[in-house]
């Protein structure tokens, strides 16, 4: 019995994703200093604007006393191995799961990056509009948003009966 290749080779997905997110996050730290300082790239909707996270989304568990730090490592960690094994169990030519998968895991690690190495996440990108200003997020946060949308959306639209009720 033969293998058919599996989707690990999206990994290089995941790889770009880290190193894109690294970088970016390098280039914000050394250009937008001081912290909390808008930078205008599109007046009106998109500042540049250094920031950082020792939470989750929405700044979630910022306030803790330092153990959500290891909490969000070992969170990062088993959804990243999870998802690994999801990619080691599909097959290489279904992109529309390989694809959504290897960005959240790129995502998952470039935060576990910054968490490891300074105790909490860079954020940069800051869309507002007017008053309303959604909370500064980074490149990592966007792959995994945009991998969970396309996750849903795919498993939405795929097209495959998943059976019925009879």
């Amino acid at each position: 019995m033969t293998s058919k290749p599996n989707a690990l080779a999206w990994l290089w997905l995941s790889a770009t994703v880290i190193a894109l997110d690294q970088l970016s996050k390098w280039w914000a730290l050394h250009a937008l200093a001081p912290a909390g300082l808008p930078h205008p790239v599109i007046p009106g909707f998109l500042n540049w604007t250094l920031a950082f996270n020792r939470g989750a989304a929405f700044s979630f568990l910022a306030d803790g006393s330092g153990w959500q730090r290891w909490f969000f490592v070992v969170l990062a960690v088993l959804i990243s191995t999870v998802l690994v094994v999801w990619l080691a169990r599909t097959a290489r030519r279904d992109w529309r799961t390989a694809m959504p998968l290897a960005l959240i895991v790129g995502g998952a690690m470039g935060n576990l990056v910054d968490r490891l190495h300074a105790g909490q996440v860079t954020d940069f990108i800051q869309v507002y509009f007017h008053q309303w200003s959604y909370p500064v997020f980074n490149l990592a946060d966007s792959s995994i948003t945009v991998g969970a949308v396309m996750l849903i959306a795919f498993g939405m639209f795929s097209g495959k009966s998943t059976g019925s009720v009879r």
